[in-house]
């Protein structure tokens, strides 16, 4: 049974990293960026797919996350979205590792190891308490640091906006979790579910800021492009890295959390 695991878990990353390739060999032809810094060769596309992502928050992620937002109590949705980060630290430790930042694997794991006991499993984020805030990344990060460019802006379906680095990044998050390569399948089922009931709630709490983009700004989809294109250029920038520009430290991240949590 070992031996099947771990031939499936070869097998999955063998797939995995035929996709980072190919996906990698995309980003690199597809052009350069204009004068604006933007590169969006499939602008037209891109904007469809907005449309489409733009409908689905109107009519299904927008209302259920205010659904969750008005009947969930406070110290529940508390306790979900510690659960959900204290499920994104192996993934987060992996990718530092693959980053050869092992100081932020070492704070990570400690993180994981203080709030798997005294935060009673992730329930209490106790590491934070502590002074263990954490180093959140992701394969995109980690493809930005191996000196991958970010290639075209992409418009991704039900996930918003991306770039060909990034939305390989995520695909490789999701296939490569080590939470669901580890758990059984309705332990990794209930974690996911955990996650997108977090994600709802960021949505409710961010909700003034991703309503004035998407519903009363002159133009959305490019909002929405540059707003994305210029926070994570300026994180990416902030922590270094093969290709890393300068950060802004004028910039303002309209997606900060006001209360620092």
């Amino acid at each position: 049974m070992m031996g099947l695991k771990i031939s499936l878990t070869a097998g999955r990353l063998a797939r995995s990293s035929a996709l980072v390739a190919g996906l990698c060999l995309v980003a690199a032809c597809a052009g350069s960026p204009g004068a604006d810094g933007i590169n969006d060769p499939y602008e037209a596309t891109n904007r469809q797919t907005h449309d489409f992502n733009r409908g689905v928050d109107r009519v299904l992620i927008g209302p259920a996350s205010k659904g969750y937002g008005g009947i969930v109590p406070e110290p529940v949705k508390r306790v979900v979205g510690n659960m959900a980060r204290t499920l994104d630290l192996p993934g987060d430790i992996a990718n530092n590792l693959l980053q050869l930042r092992l100081g932020d694997a070492a704070e990570n794991t400690l993180r994981l190891a203080v709030n798997l006991t005294m935060g009673v499993g992730g329930i209490f984020d106790a590491s934070t308490a502590i002074g263990l805030p954490g180093k959140p990344t992701d394969f995109g990060e980690t493809l930005h640091v191996w000196g991958v460019g970010e290639g075209v802006y992409l418009e991704v379906p039900f996930a918003g906006p991306s770039t060909a680095r990034d939305a390989t990044g995520t695909l490789v998050d999701l296939v490569l979790n080590p939470v669901r390569l580890a758990l059984p399948e309705r332990e990794a089922m209930a974690a996911t579910a955990m996650k997108l009931f977090s994600r709802l709630g960021d949505r409710d709490r961010f909700s003034e800021t991703v309503e004035s983009i998407l519903y009363e700004s002159a133009d959305s989809y490019a909002q929405a492009r540059l707003l994305y294109l210029q926070n994570r250029r300026f994180e990416l920038a902030k922590k270094g890295g093969s290709g890393a520009g300068a950060a802004d430290d004028d910039f303002i991240d309209p997606y900060e959390d006001p209360y620092g949590e």
